[in-house]
Parts: structure tokens; C-alpha cells; sequence
């Protein structure tokens, strides 16, 4: 009997059908399946209540499993045909945003209840800022060539070119984009077919993951808004580098994109790993610029295709302006703004372009985002501004002047949240008021017990849909101290 108590329902990577009932918070759903111990219940991410699914086991425990998408056998009732293709990284597009953003604020409610230990919350709850764009909202989009094409009729890989974006679940299998997915550019992808073509009549390879060789391994695009242009990163390997007629390949780019061609850089990766920055190569500007320009709130920043920048800046924007809102509280001269995890200074520089009688400081570890921080601020003319490259726990030990005089501390930490060493360190800041801008808000209601036991009061909450039709969401919170 000890054996069948401790025996695991499902092994890992075996495929089960599932239907699912419910939701939880990251896009993961429920279903339940009944067992003499009551319900099993698996969760599996990317899937909506009502569909029944293919999905494979990741981890078996006891009671539940973690399960990965498959397939969609069955649609649920509240799906939609839209005109776009149906791509791996949009999993809701065929719900209605309607309840797309319904979801999303009921799963972060129960985190912040469960997690946040926070009972009273609708109290709390300021709003949730749709995008303003619910299609073609994204400035950065990465396609990857693959030599084993995942094919739907046969729900499963052949050993065909191709090009589009990695099969859901999967490091080896790419399936091809034919048509404008919805999310990021459409005359750029309707003309992958033209694209693929080209790649395949010129006898260049794709890449083959598993036997980790090939020539074709990504195209990288970045799109600006103000300017209507677009800037591309090929990324191949040098294995048939001689073949390749790059001036070909800029005229096809030219002939699609027209004026909106910004430029094309060439990254030689010959690494093994599946990434797409050179660790073993370089890259090249072949044609254009290498950077484009993108306009936030009036200011104008610098984007280059390393550079890290919001995904969907007009729906940034709103959440910009809502953090200006929420900083709003000091008016006090005396006082300063102290911008923690400032990377590049997009938020110092807007609360400082917004509220000029405030005084902001950047802060960052990482000295090369701070020397670029400095390039934008100056680009932008903006006074009363300050970076400095420290550490957060030696800010104060080595720049006194400021001690007792931070009244709010504006936090936009990596998607793992802040470490308790780090916010512990920010605890002993002493501000009066903390801003903290979230991408998971999973971590962020874990953080927000902390800070409750040490003294701060959660005084708004507010989440923005930057990512529609998909399970991402952030959160902006508002924390005064007691």
C-alpha cells in the first residue's frame, strides 16, 4: 500500500488529454482529474477554460502536474476567428481582449490575496490600462530557421526548411510563418514566403538544431513607431558565408520595406547554443543605420538592436504616465526621487522631463546602462537628473548627501523579482513612499508581505495589459510607509 501511496500518476513527458475548467495566474489551466484521493489536478500553461487539450507532463508530484501545451484538441466556446495567423507566443489571440484582461485581473487578484496576504484589495484597486493597440502593437519580433518544420496535418516534425517561430515547447521545430501574425509588422510578414524563397532558391541551409550545424539562424527585426521604419539582424553561422549574396539580399529588403528599410546588421554566431547574440563571431552593419529612434512622453530615445526598450511602447506610455501619477505625491523640492534598477534611465528621465521641481537619481549596477543613461538624458536635455553606478546597500555609504532625504523610491525590477538581500536593503532607504513597477506579479506579491511586516501600506494597485494575447500583464503598486 506505501508503494501505490508514493507511486506518481503520470510520468514525465508523457502526453495526456485534459479538459480544462479554470484558470490560474501565467496563462496556466486547471483540470481536474478524479482519483480514490480525491482530485489530481494538472496545470497546464497557455490553455483556456472550456478547451480540451494535448499536453505533456513536465512535473509529476503527488497531488498535481505541471503539464506543457501540445495541442489544442477542442476550442473553447468563447473563441474567435481572427484574420491573423495563430503563432506560438500569442496563445489568447482567438479570446476576446474583453475577457483576455477579465482573466488577468481576477489571477492577480488571488495572488495578491494569497501571496500578498493583502484581504481588502478591491479597496486598494485603482485600474487596469488596457493597450491602446490590441494588434500590431509590438517593436521587436525574432523569427528562427529551422531544417525540421512542424507540421499540423501530421501533428508532428518533418525534415523540411523552416522559418517563423520555434513550435510551442520545443528547441528544434519551427513552424513556417506565412501571414501576418497580428503582433508585430504586417507587410514585413506577409512577405516571409517571398523571404523563404529566396533563402531556399539561393541553396543556403537552415539551421539543424540537433546536429547543432547549418548557415541560417535568425532574422532579429526592431520596429519604430515615430519613425515608421524597421531595422533587421541576420543572424548566421560562417559555414556558407561565400555563397551568400548579401547585396541580393538587401534589394529583396528594399523592395518589401521600401523607405521603411532602416538597415541590416550581419551577426556570425558559429556558438552552438541557441542564442542570438555572437559569442563566438561578430556582427556588421551592412546597410543603414544601426539604431532607430523611438519617441516616449516627448523624449526621443536611441534604440539599437541590443539595446533593451518596452515591447509595446504606446501601451508604455500609459504605464509611464500612471507611475508619474503615482510619484506625484512629493512636490517637495528638498526631497529626491530615487530611481532603483534604472538600466538605460527611461523612468528617471520622464519623471524629470514631467515634474521638474523634483529632484531624480538613477541608480544601477551595471555601469554600461548607466553611461548610456547618461547619453539619453543629455540627448534629451533633461536637468535634475543624476545616475550613479553602485549597488543599492552602498548607495548611502558612499554618496551621505542624500541620507534622509529620499521621499520615494521608484523600483522596476528583472522579471525574478528583488531579492530579499536587496529588499531589505531598500527597507532601509527609509522612503516615505515606494512606486514598484512590476513584470511578474507573482514576485511582486510575494515582496509585498514583506514589506507590509516592515512597515508599508499597500495604497494602490493598478495592472496594464502590455502584452495582449498572452498571459503577461504588470502591475504597478503604490506602498507609503506607516
Amino acid at each position: 500500500m506505501g508503494n501505490n501511496r508514493n507511486k506518481r500518476l503520470f510520468r514525465k513527458g508523457e502526453r495526456i488529454e485534459l479538459n480544462i475548467i479554470d484558470l490560474a495566474f501565467g496563462g496556466k489551466g486547471i483540470a481536474k482529474i478524479p482519483t480514490e484521493d480525491g482530485d489530481f489536478v494538472c496545470f497546464v500553461d497557455n490553455s483556456l477554460p472550456g478547451q480540451k487539450v494535448l499536453a505533456s507532463v513536465h512535473k509529476c508530484k503527488k497531488k498535481h502536474a505541471e503539464c506543457k501545451l501540445v495541442e489544442v484538441l477542442e476550442k473553447s466556446k468563447e473563441e474567435v476567428e481572427t484574420p491573423y495567423q495563430m503563432i506560438p507566443g500569442a496563445p489568447y489571440a482567438q479570446l476576446p481582449i474583453q475577457l483576455q484582461e477579465q482573466n488577468k485581473k481576477n489571477t492577480c487578484f488571488q495572488l495578491f490575496k494569497r501571496i500578498g496576504k493583502i484581504e481588502d484589495l478591491e479597496t486598494k484597486y485603482d485600474e487596469f490600462i488596457s493597450s491602446p493597440e490590441v494588434w500590431h502593437y509590438r517593436n521587436k519580433m525574432e523569427y528562427s530557421f529551422s531544417a525540421i518544420r512542424y507540421d499540423f496535418d501530421v501533428k508532428g516534425d518533418i525534415d523540411e526548411f523552416a522559418f517563423g517561430f520555434k513550435h510551442r515547447g520545443t528547441w528544434w521545430m519551427v513552424e513556417d510563418l506565412e501571414k501576418d501574425s497580428g503582433l508585430f509588422d504586417a507587410e514585413l510578414e506577409n512577405a516571409f514566403p517571398i523571404l523563404k524563397d529566396f533563402f531556399m532558391r539561393a541553396n543556403l541551409s537552415p539551421w539543424h538544431p540537433p546536429k547543432k550545424e547549418g548557415f541560417l539562424r535568425f532574422l532579429v527585426a526592431r520596429k519604430s513607431y515615430v519613425e515608421n521604419k524597421l531595422l533587421l539582424n541576420l543572424v548566421t553561422t560562417s559555414a556558407e558565408l561565400d555563397r551568400f549574396d548579401m547585396e541580393a539580399f538587401v534589394k529583396l529588403l528594399k523592395t518589401i520595406l521600401g523607405n521603411r528599410f532602416a538597415g541590416l546588421l550581419h551577426t556570425i554566431n558559429d556558438s552552438i547554443g541557441d542564442r542570438i547574440q555572437a559569442t563566438d563571431g561578430n556582427c556588421t552593419l551592412i546597410y543603414g543605420e544601426d539604431k532607430i529612434v523611438e519617441n516616449l512622453l516627448g523624449l526621443n530615445f536611441e534604440i539599437s538592436m541590443q539595446s533593451f526598450f518596452q515591447t509595446n511602447p504606446k501601451c508604455a506610455e500609459k504605464l509611464y504616465t500612471k507611475v508619474i501619477e503615482y510619484v506625484k505625491c512629493t512636490q517637495d523640492k528638498q526631497e529626491v526621487v530615487l530611481d532603483l534598477f534604472c538600466g538605460t534611465g527611461t523612468i528617471g528621465q520622464l519623471i524629470a522631463a514631467q515634474l521638474p521641481n523634483i529632484q531624480v537619481i538613477g541608480v544601477d549596477i551595471v555601469p554600461e546602462a548607466i553611461t548610456d543613461a547618461k547619453k539619453n538624458a543629455k540627448r534629451n536635455n533633461i536637468n535634475g537628473l543624476k545616475f550613479f553606478a553602485t549597488d543599492v546597500g552602498k548607495f548611502l555609504q558612499e554618496y551621505p548627501q542624500y541620507k534622509g532625504t529620499i521621499s520615494t523610491v521608484v523600483l522596476d525590477p528583472p522579471r525574478a523579482g528583488i531579492s530579499p538581500k536587496t529588499l531589505k536593503k531598500v527597507v532601509q532607504l527609509n522612503a516615505k513612499r515606494l512606486v514598484y513597477v512590476s513584470c511578474n506579479p507573482a514576485t511582486q506579491a510575494r515582496d509585498t508581505e514583506y514589506l507590509v511586516n516592515s512597515g508599508y501600506q499597500l495604497i494602490k494597485l493598478s495592472l496594464v495589459d502590455q502584452f495582449p494575447h498572452t498571459s503577461h500583464v504588470e502591475s504597478i503598486v503604490l506602498f507609503e510607509k506607516q
